[in-house]
């Protein structure tokens, strides 16, 4: 499987439309390559730079099958899981100091949904059944 974006390039910076104190814009995603089986798709993006350790930025899952691209903006397909800004939508970059990065990780998996995912459970589930992951990584300063 192979995800990219056409708002910025693999180890690139993120457009500012997208930071979290800007217009907090979720960035345009697309992904092909499905590994058969495929019963659904599930993202994740995180800072692992953040001071507190990882934070959680976007938890998506139960994204339809056939959905090969989140345009920028829009509610992506499927259901939202409550990120470590408390709320359950894309929270765009916002680092204290310098650069950070920010992974997104799209997982194939063999179920169509994720019963029960919250935050603190939801990498482990995404694990659980995946069938296939692919990953981008964008840069952001402040």
């Amino acid at each position: 499987m192979r995800l990219w974006s056409d708002d910025f390039r693999e180890g690139e910076s993120i457009p500012d439309k997208c930071a979290y104190r800007k217009q907090n814009m979720s960035p345009h995603l697309a992904w092909d390559d499905v590994p058969e089986g495929t019963e659904s798709f599930a993202l994740i993006c995180n800072d692992p730079d953040a001071p507190v350790g990882d934070w959680i930025h976007w938890l998506v899952h139960a994204i339809p099958t056939e959905t090969r691209e989140l345009k920028s903006g829009e509610p992506p397909p499927g259901i939202q899981v409550k990120n470590d800004f408390g709320e359950t939508k894309w929270g765009g970059p916002a680092p204290p100091s310098g650069t950070h990065r920010y992974f997104f990780t799209l997982y194939a998996l063999n179920v169509p949904r994720l019963d029960g995912a919250t935050k603190s459970n939801f990498r482990e589930l995404c694990e659980k059944h995946k069938i296939a992951s692919a990953q981008t990584m964008g840069t952001y300063s402040r």
